[in-house]
């Protein structure tokens, strides 16, 4: 079996769908890093000046380094599967079957970014990625999580807003589903392939041209919003 040379895999659902994952490698994830220290360092300026009420003021920082070091993280991945720097890298954390990530999944890769992080910056990690198919660190491997792009979901395909047509009587299935699928891409073809399949579509009315691509989309109109009664 040849090695794959992209960072796509491919995770066959309950359903039977390929859930595509695109992994990320250790650049932009040291990026991301590097974002939520910055952001981590700046918060905790912010509580600085309550060293000013001598030891309850200490305590309140100790807090505050606690839950920027442990709790920072596991509380923007469960919430929205991403810290803010890896946000702004287009990162998220997911479970390695592509659901998104829960509270002890996140815990568990959190935990142990302290034996990731040996013998120094992140050096036992670093290798563990360079070693995984998946560039996991230990702390996925353990949790069973991946780190992939949050790629964009494809717009929904729409049909153009025309006047709805009934086509004529006895459309086959499988005729339906062209016309619909015309309609859903026909704005992606050039003009001349676009005719071609409209006079296809069309040849049992006898539309030509841009009559044609009109006449095919008015029927799509119809046929996305559904058959009334007695029809279809």
């Amino acid at each position: 079996m040849p090695t794959p040379i992209d960072t796509v895999r491919l995770h066959e659902t309950p359903e039977g769908v390929d859930l595509a994952l695109r992994v990320a490698g250790p650049a932009p994830r040291a990026i991301a890093y590097l974002l939520d220290v910055v952001i981590r360092f700046a918060l905790l300026i912010v509580v600085l000046p309550l060293a000013a009420f001598s030891g309850f003021g200490t305590g309140l920082i100790l807090l505050a380094l606690f839950g920027l070091e442990w709790l920072y993280p596991v509380f923007f991945e469960v919430r929205s599967g991403a810290t803010p720097g890896k946000r702004s890298m287009g990162l998220m954390v997911v479970h390695d079957d592509g659901t998104p990530v829960r509270l002890p999944a996140s815990l568990i890769r959190n935990l142990l970014r302290t034996v990731d992080f040996l013998p120094i910056l992140y050096g036992v990690g670093l290798v563990s990625m360079l070693v995984d198919r998946d560039f996991r660190r230990l702390g996925d491997l353990a949790a069973g999580t991946l780190v992939v792009y949050a790629d964009t979901p494809p717009e929904k395909p729409s049909i153009p807003q025309v006047a709805a047509q009934a086509p004529p009587a006895g459309l086959a299935l499988e005729a339906q589903q062209a016309i619909l699928a015309f309609a859903e891409r026909g704005h992606a073809l050039s003009e001349a392939r676009r005719i071609e399949l409209a006079e296809i579509l069309a040849g049992s009315v006898g539309r030509r041209g841009e009559a044609a691509v009109a006449q095919v989309n008015a029927w799509a109109a119809w046929l996305a919003r559904g058959a009334p009664e007695g029809r279809g």
